[in-house]
């Protein structure tokens, strides 16, 4: 019986020893792996919103009246001849 509990705790010991030494790496390996997984997401938004710009970008270079929008809308351009009218909301009470 005496040498079934010396085996017993020097299994114990193993199982303690072996913890102690793989469980700090595997919990850093954990990290990395969600940290990567978070990494890629992020480039694959990345790569859609780089996509969608190129393609704004081709529309302006190539359609004068997506143009003429733009330096209106974003720019508050006028062409030469119209009168600029900007309507101000009341405030209220």
């Amino acid at each position: 019986m005496l040498v079934v509990f010396k085996r017993a705790f020097w299994l114990f010991g193993l199982a303690v020893l072996l913890l102690v030494v793989f469980l700090p790496g595997y919990t850093k390996l954990r990290e990395l792996k969600d940290r990567n997984l978070d990494l890629e997401t992020k480039i694959k938004n990345l790569k859609i919103e780089n996509y969608l710009l190129e393609q704004e970008l081709k529309r302006i270079q190539s359609d004068p009246v997506y143009q003429e929008k733009i330096a209106r809308d974003k720019m508050g351009i006028v062409p030469k001849g119209e009168i600029p009218i900007k309507i101000v909301p009341e405030e209220k009470e």
